[in-house]
């Protein structure tokens, strides 16, 4: 017979991978909108996860490579309820957009194109940065809020970002370094072993980057549908930073490597990444579709989950077992900052692509005073802004 805790916890894991079932299938702005909401939701509202464990899942998701939002996910849920809750928590959140974007890939083929993808992005992208601005502020003061060493991490980061255009993995590690050292030095024999393994994961991640340029296009043997377990494998394995900054590294792979898509296709299947709600790496379910079906949309998103799956399992044990300990939680306060740096960085080099013109800077301006003193909904919101795009596309750009 189950005790009163059993019953408590599994209730309470219920009610977590219902909430992210919703998230998956309402969360619209990509991964800095979608870590915000995680915070705002379940940290702020509910409080059924308590900020320490929001911290820690989050800096675990910049540790290692894969893209943000799914693996914040999964290690709120590992932390919550464990490898069962890793699993339940990671389906939840991926399986609705990936449905939603199967259809939409059936309908793309059907038809020959979805022309009207360019309008409705037209509104919608400009309605997104300002679901990533709002989103980037409360994260960012809900993350550092007084402490001027925080402040500091996260302006570094932002910085970083704005002026490279992506966010560099190595700099979140250097920063829980830096709060380390500022806050929980432990002496000069301790401190330099961590500084040393700091320098050594910092060396590996820099070394993992670097190996995306030099990778050959993965599988050679004639099976497409092996080339393209493999081919999204490597991209969920060694793509550091949010899920928009595997977008360059798909590109290569599907148009220029493999020749998958086209041009215009590739740009397609991000346009239905940002339209549609959950994580913004769900495109490879598109492009999967377009090259293999249903068998080719299925693999490419177990390819580019799995690997992030394992990367969150693996290492938490550790992560939640020290927990406690002063300099990992020096250290988790410091990636954090810099997560909340990074993503508001983000917001500016994203605005700098999804507002060009008068009519998109109106849709943000907008969006920005309906979220922040109306309190819209974003769903709401991206469907005024796609009707808008619908509207002010041929009259504008058309």
């Amino acid at each position: 017979m189950a005790t009163g805790s059993e019953v408590s916890s599994r209730a309470g894991l219920r009610a977590l991978v219902l909430y992210f079932l919703r998230l998956g299938a309402v969360g619209f702005g990509g991964p800095a909108a979608l870590v915000g909401y995680m915070r705002r939701d379940l940290v702020e509202h509910r409080k059924t996860v308590t900020e320490d464990t929001f911290n820690l899942s989050i800096a675990l998701a910049q540790i290692m490579p894969g893209p943000l939002a799914a693996q914040t996910a999964m290690a709120i849920g590992y932390f919550q309820g464990g490898v069962l809750g890793a699993t339940l928590v990671g389906l939840a959140f991926i399986l609705p957009s990936f449905l939603m974007v199967l259809g939409l890939s059936a309908l793309y083929v059907a038809y020959g194109g979805l022309p009207w993808m360019q309008s409705l992005f037209y509104g919608i992208g400009a309605a997104v940065i300002s679901i990533i601005a709002v989103a980037a502020y409360r994260l960012a003061g809900g993350t550092n809020k007084r402490d001027p060493l925080l402040w500091a991490i996260f302006g570094g980061l932002f910085v970083a970002t704005v002026l490279t255009g992506t966010e560099l993995a190595v700099l979140f590690i250097f920063a829980g370094l830096v709060a380390v050292c500022a806050r929980a030095w432990p002496g000069m024999r301790t401190g330099s072993m961590i500084v040393a393994t700091a320098a050594a994961v910092a060396g590996l991640i820099w070394a993992l980057e670097r190996f995306l340029h030099v990778a050959g296009a993965a599988g050679s043997d004639g099976n497409l549908l092996l080339q393209i377990l493999l081919f999204f494998s490597k991209a969920g394995a060694f793509v550091f930073g949010s899920g928009l900054a595997i977008v360059p590294f798909l590109q290569q792979g599907v148009v220029h490597d493999f020749g998958w898509l086209t041009e215009h296709e590739f740009l397609d299947a991000v346009a239905v990444a940002l339209i549609t709600p959950g994580p913004v790496v769900i495109t490879v379910a598109f492009i999967g579709y377009l090259v293999a079906g249903v068998a080719g949309a299925a693999l490419a998103a177990v390819g580019i989950f799995l690997p992030v799956y394992f990367f969150t399992i693996l290492p938490a044990p550790w992560f939640q077992r020290h927990r406690d300990n002063l300099q990992l939680r020096a250290f988790v306060a410091g990636t954090t900052a810099a997560a909340s740096g990074a993503i508001a960085g983000a917001v500016v080099v994203l605005a700098r692509r999804a507002i060009f013109d008068l009519p998109t800077a109106a849709i943000a301006i907008v969006g920005l005073v309906l979220l922040w003193r109306f309190r819209v909904q974003e769903p709401l919101l991206v469907v005024a802004a796609g009707v808008a795009g619908l509207v002010l596309w041929p009259l504008f750009r058309g």
